[in-house]
C-alpha cells in the first residue's frame, strides 16, 4: 500500500496513518489533534461504532472500520461500554472510508467528530480501507502512528520511528491501565424500549466481577438476572474476594497480552478454583481461565473483530452469531484433561470456549453480551445463573 494524494482534493492532507515498516498513507484528520501509536486492526460490524470504541479491550488499537459509513447515527452518553468514561479506557484511534455525515438518530446527543474529540480519539477518514483491511489480512495486525494536525504539517521521519519503536501488544499488561481504581457496586439492569435502563433493587445473588476491562453490558446483563454485582479492581487478592462471600465470580474481558495479565491474575484464579464456586469467564477472563489451568494462549494473526462471527457450542449442537474482540487466543491444543473445548469459530476452528470437567466453571472466547445474532449468546449469562441457582437450591431459569 503506497501513499496518495488525498482523494477529496485537498493541498495537503491534515491526517496520517505511519505503519512500522515506514508506510505512509494519507487521509482526513477527524477527532483529537496529535498521535497516537498502537496496533492496527479492523472491525466489519456494520453498527455499533461507539461501543467498539469505547471497549476497553480495544486499548492500545487503532480501528479500521471495514463498513465505508460510519457515524450516522451519531453518539449518546446512554451506549458507552467502559466503567470509567473520565479514563478514556478504548481505542487510540479509528479509521473510516467516508466522510462523518450528520447523524440521523432520535437517540443522537452528539455528531461524531466532536465525540471524538471528548474522547481523545485520533482518527481520520478518506482512504481506501479495503486495501488497508487486504494488508492486515496477508501481512498481519501492524503496529502504527495515527496522527491529526490541522495544518497538515507533520514530521514524517519522527512518526516513522515513533511506529517502528513501538515494542506492540505482545508482553504488554494493559489490564492494568483500564481497571477499576476501586471496588464498587453495579445495580443497573438492561436497556428497554422506551423505558431506558433500570436498577435491580430485589438481588437474589452475589458476584463479584474482577474487573480486567470490563464492559458495561456484561454488568447489567448479571444484574438483570437478579444478580448484585460488586466489581473489584484486576489486582484483588483471592481472599479478598471471598471475604465478599460470592455466590459467583465473574473474569470481565480485558486488553493486551493474556500473558502479561496473567502473571498476577492466574494465582488468583488458581486460589478462588480452590473453592466451589460457580466461575464465568468472557473474553481476556477466558484466557486468563485457561491459563490458570493450564492452558497456553497465542498472538493471531488478524484476530477476531465484528459482529458476524459464526461459533458452534459444541454442548447444545447450536451455531450462533456472536460478536468478537480479540487478537489473541487460547490454543485448542494446549488444553489439559479435565477441561473441555465447548465452543469454536466456525472460521478458523480457533478455541472460543471452555468448561471444566464436573466442575461449575466456564468461560467463552466472544462477547455474549453484545446483540448481533441479536441474542444468540444471552443463554450464556442464564447458564451461569443456574449454575449459582443450583447451589443455592432454587429452580433453573430457561437458557433460551
Amino acid at each position: 500500500m503506497t501513499a496518495k494524494t488525498a482523494p477529496w482534493g485537498a493541498t495537503r492532507p491534515t491526517a496520517l496513518l505511519v505503519l512500522a515498516d515506514g508506510t505512509v498513507i494519507e487521509g482526513k484528520g477527524l477527532g483529537a489533534t496529535g498521535s497516537a501509536v498502537g496496533e492496527v486492526c479492523f472491525n466489519t460490524a456494520l453498527t455499533g461504532y461507539e461501543e467498539i470504541l469505547t471497549d476497553p479491550s480495544y486499548a492500545s488499537q487503532i480501528v479500521t472500520f471495514t463498513f465505508p459509513h460510519i457515524g450516522n447515527v451519531g453518539t449518546n452518553e446512554a451506549d458507552i461500554e467502559d466503567l470509567n468514561p473520565a479514563a478514556r479506557a478504548g481505542a487510540v484511534g479509528a479509521i473510516f472510508r467516508a466522510d462523518v455525515t450528520d447523524p440521523s438518530n432520535y437517540r443522537a446527543a452528539a455528531h461524531l467528530e466532536e465525540w471524538l474529540k471528548r474522547r481523545g480519539i485520533v482518527a481520520m477518514s478518506g482512504i481506501d480501507t479495503r486495501a488497508l483491511t487486504v494488508l492486515i489480512r496477508e501481512k498481519g495486525m501492524p503496529n502504527a502512528v495515527i496522527a491529526h494536525a490541522r495544518d497538515g504539517v507533520f514530521d514524517v521521519e519522527a512518526l516513522k520511528r515513533q511506529a517502528a519503536g513501538w515494542s506492540g501488544l505482545v508482553g504488554l499488561d494493559l489490564a492494568k491501565e483500564v481497571t477499576s481504581g476501586q471496588s464498587s457496586t453495579w445495580t443497573e439492569t438492561p436497556w428497554v424500549w422506551n423505558e431506558g435502563y433500570g436498577a435491580q433493587a430485589e438481588p437474589t445473588m452475589h458476584i463479584v466481577a474482577i474487573d480486567y476491562g470490563v464492559k458495561r453490558n456484561i454488568l447489567r446483563l448479571l444484574a438483570g438476572l437478579g444478580a448484585k454485582v460488586t466489581v473489584v479492581p484486576a489486582q484483588t487478592p483471592a481472599e479478598d474476594i471471598l471475604a465478599m462471600r460470592p455466590d459467583g465470580i465473574f473474569l470481565s474481558n480485558g486488553p493486551g497480552d493474556p500473558a502479561a495479565t496473567g502473571v498476577y491474575a492466574v494465582p488468583v484464579i488458581q486460589e478462588l478454583l480452590e473453592t466451589e464456586i460457580p466461575i464465568f469467564g468472557i473474553c481476556l477472563g477466558h484466557q486468563m481461565l485457561a491459563l490458570a489451568v493450564g492452558g497456553q494462549t497465542v498472538k493471531m494473526h488478524q484476530g477476531h473483530h465484528g459482529a458476524n462471527h459464526p461459533v458452534k457450542d459444541h454442548t447444545t449442537g447450536k451455531v450462533e452469531i456472536v460478536s468478537m474482540n480479540h487478537g489473541f487466543a487460547v490454543d485448542g491444543d494446549s488444553l489439559p484433561e479435565g477441561v473441555e473445548e465447548t465452543h469454536v469459530s466456525l472460521f478458523d476452528g480457533s478455541n472460543c470456549g471452555i468448561s471444566l470437567t464436573g466442575r461449575p466453571v466456564f468461560s467463552v472466547q466472544h462477547h455474549p453480551e453484545a446483540s448481533p445474532g441479536p441474542q444468540d449468546s444471552h443463554y450464556l449469562f442464564r447458564r451461569f445463573a443456574n449454575l449459582i441457582r443450583e447451589r443455592q437450591g432454587e429452580p433453573a431459569l430457561a437458557e433460551r
